[in-house]
């Protein structure tokens, strides 16, 4: 009986400590929606980039994802952010969707240009450079290599 009674405790004990990660996972993940003026990029790949994904300078967050469709006529990703009035965004500004490491969470990085003139609300960002497919990549690099590792030196 009294090894059932620790085994409970000890079980209550494992679930209270992951509550307290979760909560602090949560509470410290800045997960809240920017807001400010609207900017649209158009990328010919946009996988891992959600709605709430950040938009960051410099690696700092200055916007998040709010929206996501496909532009039937070019068949591309057109991805709108929601970027703090406070960070004006030169006209010539360039965005690359990045990944924060092989598992890591998908953004959109903007790097800013040397124009004068900067972004209106609802403007575009002309310059993009879709996400890069990193199992696809791998899955090229070992085929290949095999390819030429079957074929042999000629």
């Amino acid at each position: 009986m009294r090894r059932n009674i620790i085994e409970t405790i000890m079980g209550a004990v494992v679930l209270v400590v992951a509550a307290a990660f979760i909560v602090i996972a949560f509470s410290s993940g800045e997960v809240q929606q920017v807001t400010g003026y609207r900017v649209i990029a158009e990328f010919d790949d946009a996988t891992g980039v959600s709605s709430g994904s950040d938009v960051r300078m410099a690696g700092v967050k200055i916007g998040s994802v709010s929206g996501i469709d496909l532009d039937p006529e070019t068949f591309f990703a057109n991805v709108t952010m929601s970027i703090d009035d406070s960070v004006p965004l030169p006209s010539d500004t360039s965005a690359r969707i990045l990944s924060d490491g092989l598992l890591g969470n998908t953004y959109i990085a903007l790097e800013p240009g040397g124009a004068v003139e900067n972004i209106e609300d609802g403007g575009r960002i002309s310059y993009t450079q879709g996400a890069v497919n990193l199992v696809d990549l791998l899955g090229r690099f070992v085929f290949g290599a095999a390819d030429g590792a079957a074929t042999g030196p000629q």
